[in-house]
């Protein structure tokens, strides 16, 4: 009876066996036959740019500050009470305009005893060269003798010495009267009086207000050592030297100044150099210590070559580009960047004319030699430009 179930069996699993291959069969024909009824995916579609090289100037931006060409800090020359405080804090005067009065009645009083000196010391002279006259006439009579003439002749020259002294005193006395009208040494801005009415100013200690000039001012920036013998090597060659400046962070406050000074050693604690730029203030707008920006040329490219910032893609240390071939398939291109520019980087080396870059759609790009959709882009030529000194930002992306 074993035997028998045995066999049963066995030529129940040979007769299955041929149904489930004819199954399979039938399955795979029926999965090609729906395989060849789909149609394929096109390939995507991608933005390219033609790379192109022309010339160019790139900039640098600086930070930089604002200062007055010409600073003063009014002290008082003579000792005395501020006896009037002739201007309106933080207005502009004019050079020559009184702003301090100290009290001039000691000082006046001091011109009237000294003037009283040299009344008298003239009139001793005069008496002196009287004697010394009939002196001389006498001697020549033999009437004195030399003795009496030389005495005569010392008194003489003593009285003019005496007059010298009395003049130089009264100078001294009318330049002290003189020096309690303190006026503006230059035209500008004043500041805040330090020293009021009433309160005692001392000589060329007590800081009595600040005035700066508005027109020009300048502004001092530092670059640093790369930078700055680039500039200067560009700028010599230049037959302009106008720097693009903007203050206080506002774009609305773009400027031009002139390059006018450039220090004649490096900073050794920081690595710069510092340059200063004149700015025109006619209408005192700009004030002294206000930050700023300055564009200045750094570089000059015969053949500069650009490319959209979003294009350049890195690996690790390595940035490379998808290059579109004559049969539309994206070939991986590793380039050499330099400076950033804006919205577009410098490459150095990877690159020539006529390339066809992606610059958007990069990410439909999944392998190298994936075949591609190129739609060409226009993108405007770029005149001369800033260029960053910050690092740049490129996009990453792992392999």
């Amino acid at each position: 009876m074993r035997s028998f179930s045995r066999r049963v069996r066995l030529e129940r699993s040979r007769a299955v066996i041929p149904f489930l291959l004819i199954m399979v069969l039938l399955a795979g024909c029926e999965a090609q036959s729906d395989e060849a009824a789909a149609p394929s995916q096109p390939p995507p579609e991608v933005d390219v740019v033609e790379v192109v090289t022309q010339p160019m100037v790139l900039s640098e931006s600086f930070t930089g500050r604002v200062e007055a060409a010409e600073t003063v800090e009014l002290r008082a020359r003579v000792s005395g009470y501020i006896q009037e405080v002739a201007f309106v804090e933080g207005d502009l005067v004019e050079q020559g305009e009184l702003l301090f009065l100290i009290d001039p009645r000691p000082y006046q009083a001091r011109v009237s005893a000294a003037q009283a000196d040299l009344a008298q010391a003239r009139s001793q002279l005069a008496q002196a060269s009287s004697e010394a006259e009939r002196a001389r006439v006498l001697l020549g009579r033999q009437a004195i003798s030399q003795e009496v003439h030389d005495q005569r002749q010392s008194a003489l020259n003593n009285n003019r010495a005496m007059v010298a002294a009395a003049e130089a005193a009264l100078q001294t006395a009318e330049l002290d009267l003189a020096y309690t009208r303190i006026t503006a040494p230059i035209s500008g801005r004043i500041g805040r009086a330090m020293v009021t009415r009433g309160n005692l100013a001392n000589a060329d200690q007590s800081l009595l207000t600040t005035l700066v000039s508005i027109d020009p001012v300048h502004v001092y920036f530092d670059a640093d050592e790369q930078a700055a013998f680039a500039s200067r090597a560009l700028l010599s060659n230049e037959v302009s030297n106008h720097l693009a400046i903007e203050l206080g962070g506002d774009p609305q406050r773009q400027y031009t100044g002139t390059l006018d000074f450039i220090d004649n050693r490096l900073n050794p604690s920081t690595g710069t150099l510092q340059f200063r730029a004149v700015l025109a203030n006619p209408d005192g707008r700009i004030r002294p210590g206000e930050f700023a920006r300055v564009e200045m040329p750094v570089a000059r490219l015969e053949q500069a070559l650009l490319i959209d910032r979003k294009a350049v893609l890195t690996n690790q240390d390595r940035r490379y580009v998808y290059v579109v071939n004559e049969h539309n398939l994206a070939e991986q291109r590793q380039v050499t960047t330099g400076r950033e520019v804006a919205e577009r980087t410098v490459i150095i080396d990877g690159l020539q004319a006529g390339d066809r870059v992606i610059v958007n759609g990069v990410q439909k790009v999944f392998f190298p030699g994936m075949e591609v959709s190129p739609k060409s882009v226009a993108t405007a030529p770029v005149a001369n430009i800033r260029a960053s000194n910050e690092p740049p930002a490129i996009a990453a992306r792992e392999e």
